[in-house]
């Protein structure tokens, strides 16, 4: 199977070097710059479960002329999206499958409509990864998963064959027969915490530790839940353990999207809370009309506006 992973940062490069460094055959959608240092340092991970020196990284530009791939794992922010599927258009074949592994549903949305459905499958990941100045994957936890299916539920054969592709690799593979479902449940559980930590600026711990911190916190959680239910995804008993587990314990989690406002960067805002708002009906009003998940929306759109004006 010829996989090509689009990008080689922290996400799309992990999982591709634990794919590479299984044997499979693995290509990196790079930029000039990324393709030269992998030339010459290799693909370099850092990880709990195990450090990587990948040298004889395969690497292709955008532009150049190659073979359909089978597989494309696409893992870049949502707001490159537009970009990354122009750049591997040209690589996708009639029987190329793209497995995407970002967050939320515009992004299927946007790739059914410019691959067809039949060419798209479900995905996500579960990781807390990062690049360090020297441009190495540093893994921070435990954590290294990807689940995935067929986005009309149900098996079928060529999902299980990614999923023997990915047996060998050193991260945790699994199918899933709802992938909706499951995309949803991440989507709500995300969404729930990059709002709360962005909106008050601190961490799960910090929240609780306030007057209604924990007040805010289910109601946002409720929130999004109900634009789930709105859209005919309704949240599990196994769903419900997770999310008090990890939202209502004091810890020092904070969603990827607050590391962004405290870098000054670019933030995912539009694709996870505003897409999931657009998507909500009337299932989130909240008092005098306005719900906390559009306040902190509104929030971060403030903030990304301050950006633009100062920089």
């Amino acid at each position: 199977m010829r996989i090509l992973v689009v990008g080689a940062g922290a996400v799309g490069g992990y999982f591709g070097g634990r794919l590479a460094a299984a044997g499979e055959d693995v290509t990196f959608l790079v930029r000039a710059g990324r393709a030269d240092k992998l030339q010459r340092e290799g693909l370099i991970i850092r990880s709990p479960r195990g450090d990587l020196k990948l040298d004889g990284v395969k690497t292709i530009l955008a532009g150049v002329n190659a073979e359909p791939f089978d597989l494309v794992l696409l893992s870049c922010k949502a707001y490159s999206l537009d970009d990354a599927i122009d750049s591997f258009a040209p690589l996708v074949g009639e029987s190329t499958l793209i497995l995407p592994m970002l967050n939320g549903m515009r992004h299927i949305d946007m790739l059914t409509a410019k691959f067809g459905a039949a060419r798209v499958l479900g995905g996500q990941c579960v990781i807390a990864a990062t690049l360090n100045a020297e441009q190495h994957i540093v893994h921070l936890n435990d954590m290294h998963a990807v689940t995935f299916g067929e986005l009309a539920g149900g098996t079928s054969e060529r999902v299980q064959a990614i999923a023997e592709a990915m047996a060998g690799a050193n991260f945790d593979v699994s199918v899933s027969e709802n992938i909706l479902l499951r995309m949803w449940e991440k989507w709500v559980f995300l969404a729930t915490l990059a709002a709360s930590t962005c909106l008050m600026r601190g961490s799960v711990g910090d929240i609780l530790a306030a007057p209604d911190g924990k007040r805010v916190i289910e109601n946002l959680l409720g929130e999004c839940r109900a634009v789930a239910e709105h859209n005919g995804f309704t949240m599990g008993p196994d769903f419900d353990a997770r999310a008090t587990q990890t939202l209502f314990t004091p810890s020092p989690l904070t969603a990827s999207m607050l590391r962004d406002v405290e870098n000054h960067s670019h933030t995912e805002a539009d694709h996870i809370l505003g897409d999931l708002i657009a998507r909500g009906g009337d299932a989130q009003k909240g008092e005098h009309g306005v719900s906390l998940l559009r306040i902190a929306y509104s929030h971060l759109k403030t903030y990304e506006a301050r950006q633009t004006r100062t920089s």
